[in-house]
């Protein structure tokens, strides 16, 4: 393997020394690895996308790991332009201003900050903000557009650095990054020495249970390293020093799973969602690596489901293109070869991915306006958590005989 990629052989959460293999996707580029036009001719490296359960704490993840600063130093992905993430970051704020009641001025932090969105909404409300995000150009907009942001990766030494120069945090949030770090730990001591005593530490991933039960395999890729559930997210909380106080469901990216952790013996009594969660994890039995080969059975036939419909389209002479170049893309297009020859071009509303072909595939990353110039017959979304809203806001695409294809969770035709 590269010097772009390491495997590591130990679980990311316990540090047990018993990893074992449930399932094999397509290796690919890494997800955000849109390339320009004159870049073409150069070929794009594919990594391994293997899914490894832990025998000794149930912790899912992938053991591949690339190195973080060709994932995210020149990320194109921003919060801020997607009305749905934005209204989700809004409540998600109003909730824990609510609950929580931080005191004016205070702190809040959050690692991975992207373009602040988050950290606008706990501006507004008269906290201080202090935003860390690796991605340079993304960090510097955001500094610019008033919300102060570290360009860089988040750790012990950089929390001692902002408690010194802010104070401790009374909220520290990290939204999916808790997800894409290899160092877990260390993300987890760089929160305690920050966190005030009583503040609290929130954090939103993708919830495991939501993976298999939704079958969202294209959640899976090179910057998502763990694939996280209650049970073993306690233990690795316990042995850090901390504790979940609250855990919920929330429907983010397919369906996430929301933390409120807190110092060991803080002020905040445990929420009985917290054993509930655990409970459920267990009774779908997540505890064994059977539950993940069972997943793995059900993306083959869904695999041979689309690849069906799409060269049967493609045989009777239609045009399809797809909408959406989210990074879960890739993972979808690469698994279930859905390549150039199938899809005319991708439709993105991100100016950043304009202009752009897609990781590995090369396609054409195109402006919504593409959709009335070409009038394909059908668009496959590839956003397909945003769904009911794109086809909303396109709805003269279908009033004027076009077709919309949703893949995941199951695969419609509207």
């Amino acid at each position: 393997m590269s010097e772009a990629c390491h495997r590591r052989t130990t679980c990311r959460l316990c540090g047990g020394e018993n990893p074992a293999l449930a399932l094999s996707l397509t290796p690919t580029p890494p997800a955000n690895a849109f390339v320009a036009a004159e870049r073409l001719d150069e070929p794009q490296e594919t990594f391994p996308l293997d899914v490894f359960f832990c025998e000794d704490c149930a912790h899912v993840q992938l053991l591949d790991v690339v190195d973080p600063r060709i994932l995210f130093e020149n990320y194109v992905y921003v919060s801020g332009t997607s009305p749905v993430f934005v209204r989700h970051f809004e409540g998600y704020a109003g909730q824990i201003l609510a609950r929580y009641s931080p005191p004016g001025g205070s702190l809040a932090v959050d690692i991975g900050s992207n373009d602040g969105t988050l950290l606008r909404f706990f501006k507004d409300a008269g906290l201080k903000v202090q935003g860390v995000d690796p991605a340079k150009d993304i960090a510097a907009r955001a500094t610019k557009d008033g919300i102060d942001t570290i360009a860089g990766f988040f750790t012990p030494e950089l929390a001692d650095r902002i408690c010194r120069q802010k104070g401790p945090a009374a909220v520290i949030a990290a939204n999916n990054v808790f997800a894409h770090a290899d160092d877990l730990a260390g993300i987890v001591e760089g929160v305690r020495r920050l966190l005030a005593p009583g503040g609290v530490f929130v954090f939103e991933v993708s919830y495991l249970v939501d993976v298999l039960e939704k079958t969202l395999f294209d959640t899976i890729y090179h910057e998502h390293l763990a694939y996280h559930s209650v049970g073993p997210l306690m233990r690795f909380f316990a042995a850090n020093g901390m504790e979940i106080t609250d855990a919920a469901r929330v429907d983010s990216h397919g369906g996430s799973l929301r933390c409120v952790v807190q110092h060991r013996g803080g002020p905040h009594p445990v929420d009985a969602s917290v054993a509930r969660l655990v409970a459920l994890e267990e009774s779908l039995g997540l505890h064994r690596v059977q539950a993940l080969k069972d997943f793995a059975a059900r993306v083959d036939r869904l695999k041979e489901e689309l690849s069906s419909l799409l060269r049967r389209l493609k045989a009777e002479g239609k045009s399809i293109a797809g909408f959406g170049a989210p990074a879960k893309a890739t993972t979808l297009m690469y698994h279930f070869a859905i390549g150039p020859g199938l899809l005319d071009f991708i439709v993105d509303d991100s100016p950043l991915k304009q202009g752009l072909y897609s990781p590995g595939m090369h396609i054409p990353v195109v402006p919504s306006t593409a959709i009335e110039d070409n009038k394909p017959d059908y668009l496959i979304i590839l956003a397909w958590n945003f769904a009911p809203s794109i086809m909303e806001k396109h709805a003269s695409f279908r009033q004027s005989g076009g077709h919309f294809i949703v893949p995941l969770p199951t695969l419609e035709i509207h």
